[in-house]
């Protein structure tokens, strides 16, 4: 259980497909799985969240962390501002979805939510996240029997749909 909690945690790649197909070849039931990604986002929000802190602490007193912050802060305004001025749960659980939990956090806790309910927040699209790419990793490999080009193919996947979303929606917009 311990590999595949360790792919994981591997914040950028192919840490789901991988470490689902490594729960299934290991015979982890499902429910085991999720629940193995969720102790995963549960460290990362215990890793992040002092992080995060941190940074904001010294953008109160360093003038170099604070054009940092109010960088990330202008990011993060300009990232929410199609979802309305004060995005409520629905919207940050989106952007958690859409991009990743720590995002999800930072704009969880740019609306106000504090450390319990901005990390319920980011880690439930997360988890809606990770269950899409659970069911279709193990889908494909199921047709495939293949679990290498499996996880190829989600990863690639993974990296290739949300820009081209990106670039059909600017596309689509700039026709209005």
């Amino acid at each position: 259980m311990f590999e595949v909690l360790s792919l994981f945690i591997v914040p950028i790649g192919g840490g789901i497909p991988a470490g689902v197909l490594l729960a299934q070849k290991k015979g982890l039931p499902i429910p085991l799985t999720m629940i193995l990604y969720f102790v995963s986002d549960v460290l990362l929000a215990c890793v992040f969240e002092p992080l995060m802190l941190m940074l904001l602490h010294f953008a109160k007193r360093s003038p170099r962390f604070s054009r940092w912050a109010d960088a990330v802060k202008m990011a993060m305004n300009q990232s929410i501002m199609r979802y309305g001025v004060n995005p409520g749960p629905f919207t940050l659980v989106l952007i958690s979805f859409g991009v990743d939990p720590m995002t999800g956090r930072v704009a969880a806790h740019a609306a106000g939510h504090r450390f319990v309910t901005g990390w319920l927040i980011a880690i439930t699209g997360d988890m809606i996240f990770f269950t899409l790419i659970m069911a279709s990793t193990l889908w494909l490999n199921s047709l495939l029997g293949d679990g290498t080009w499996s996880a190829i193919i989600i990863m690639t996947l993974m990296f290739v749909i949300p820009p081209l979303i990106r670039r059909i929606r600017k596309k689509s917009s700039l026709a209005l």
